[in-house]
């Protein structure tokens, strides 16, 4: 493609074009609206190599043109190549070859060192930062869309740097094609009114069936003898507590828990109105982790505009 003296193309802003002008080919457009009879002609009057990038309706007719065409006299070699393109999802072999050579050796020593325990704290992190971009994602453009990219990215490395760590157990390895086909069996599974045959009314019919599925589950981790069961200790308080209510509202203990938290209240435990303010929110439909983080950034923004505002008044002009 480099060494052609002419490369064309009818839309130069098609996929195909735009990446070998992303790799620095130039592709020139070719006239527009021509005949694959014209669009023949044109081609065979360019000396030197010509390359035509093929449009993606596989341009009808213009091999038979270009057959037609061809002098009889010392004719041009044409050959017919099949170009291909990436499906959705091909950059990711991409990040698990460049995760494969950093822990290689010869690769990045401090990656080479890192274990499942040592990298824990930078999921945790990244995980609140893609968390606080993603909350007014739905609504925005420009710079936070590119920003929620490079977050997710962010995330995306700490699940193939854990699988890249856990190819190398010498007992029980797993690498990132175990992870995803477990992921793919589970949503599978979990999806039984997308790929069987279960009917469903809508999306309360779907959260119970996933809860009862997933209920049914046996991967090798303990049964949950109490609802409360496999709730991570060491989720933000705020998550947990809107947790547990939820674990605790399925299991039918949700009048329980409102009548033991109004106890608490009675007797001035501090954390019992932190915890209504939760029941109350859920019962809203109101994600208690999400709103707080939404009103944090209202007050810390307008804390800023404070700070970079104007100073007090002139004390002419200040009130006594």
């Amino acid at each position: 493609m480099r060494c052609a003296d002419h490369v064309l193309a009818a839309d130069p802003d098609a996929p195909t074009p735009r990446a070998l002008a992303a790799a620095g080919i130039e592709v020139r457009p070719a006239g527009p609206d021509a005949t694959p009879q014209q669009r023949a002609a044109e081609l065979l009057a360019l000396d030197g190599a010509v390359v035509w990038v093929g449009s993606p309706d596989g341009d009808p007719g213009l091999a038979e043109a270009l057959a037609v065409q061809l002098p009889e006299d010392d004719p041009p070699a044409l050959e017919l190549l099949v170009g291909s393109w990436d499906t959705p999802g091909a950059r990711l072999l991409d990040a698990v070859a460049v995760m494969d050579r950093l822990r290689s050796p010869g690769g990045c020593p401090w990656d080479a060192e890192q274990t499942h325990a040592s990298l824990v704290p930078y999921l945790v992190e990244e995980a609140h930062e893609a968390a606080e971009v993603l909350d007014d994602l739905d609504a925005a453009v420009g710079d936070a869309r590119e920003h929620a990219i490079d977050e997710l990215g962010d995330v995306l490395l700490q699940v193939l740097f854990h699988a890249r760590v856990g190819a190398e157990h010498e007992e029980e390895p797993f690498d990132v094609d175990d992870v995803a086909a477990g992921l793919v069996a589970k949503l599978v599974r979990r999806h039984p009114h997308v790929f069987a045959d279960t009917q469903v009314s809508g999306a309360a019919d779907v959260a119970h069936n996933w809860e009862q599925i997933k209920a049914q589950e046996s991967s090798g981790a303990p049964a949950r003898e109490h609802p409360l069961d496999g709730i991570p200790t060491g989720m933000p308080s705020l998550a947990r507590a809107a947790k547990v209510a939820s674990r605790l509202a399925k299991a039918g203990e949700g009048a329980r828990l409102d009548e033991r938290v109004a106890s608490l209240e009675a007797e001035g435990d501090p954390g019992a109105p932190l915890l209504r303010t939760v029941l109350d929110l859920r019962a809203r439909g109101v994600d208690p982790d999400q709103a707080l983080r939404h009103t944090l950034r209202q007050v810390e923004a307008a804390a800023r505009r404070g700070a970079d505002g104007p100073g007090p008044p002139p004390e002419s002009s200040a009130r006594r």
